[in-house]
């Protein structure tokens, strides 16, 4: 019996910080037996010192690329695998373009480029209805602020072509909504 190919589907969560993605992406992981590709900013950040400059936030994105095709060629050449055919993304590109023109008023070439060159399947946004978590990477505790950085992602999300859903509420009502959204495109 001839094994049936199934494209894979590229989840983003994207938001500002303190707004649950990364939890979100380990919930949905657990839920669909799926990978998940985390923040390399993170990771980067704490190895190499939290002060960053413009060239920093390339230097990320390429990173994050980097990471992110690591997971889907790791899942793509499984032709064994008995994971789910999806893959969760915790920041993409939107994410620097926002970093780099909210700190910095400017936005690398390389990463517009890359924001018109990848293709996913459904954009999860993260809500600022959370509590900010004080953490030793994160700015802007302030909830204009984080209302501000979301209602660009809004802004963004409302002008590009790949269906969106707003996560918002509880912890179990973000999951519970972003499931549904899956569940659509599945």
């Amino acid at each position: 019996m001839e094994k049936q190919i199934i494209p894979l589907k590229k989840i983003v969560v994207i938001g500002p910080e303190s707004t649950g993605k990364s939890t979100l992406c380990q919930q949905l992981s657990d839920h669909y037996k799926a990978s998940w590709c985390p923040e390399f900013a993170r990771n980067y950040l704490l190895e190499n010192g939290k002060d960053y400059s413009f060239d920093t936030l390339l230097t990320i994105a390429k990173g994050q690329i980097a990471l992110e095709d690591a997971y889907t060629n790791n899942i793509t050449s499984n032709e064994y695998s008995n994971s789910s055919q999806l893959l969760f993304i915790d920041t993409d590109m939107y994410v620097l373009k926002v970093w780099c023109e909210f700190v910095f008023n400017n936005c690398h070439q390389w990463i517009l480029d890359q924001i018109v060159s990848r293709k996913y399947d459904l954009y999860l946004l993260c809500n600022t209805d959370l509590p900010w978590v004080k953490d030793e990477l994160r700015e802007y505790p302030d909830h204009d602020t984080r209302n501000r950085l979301y209602n660009i992602y809004e802004d963004i999300m409302i002008n590009q072509q790949v269906p969106w859903v707003d996560i918002r509420g509880n912890s179990e009502e973000r999951l519970s909504r972003a499931i549904s959204a899956i569940d659509t495109i599945l």
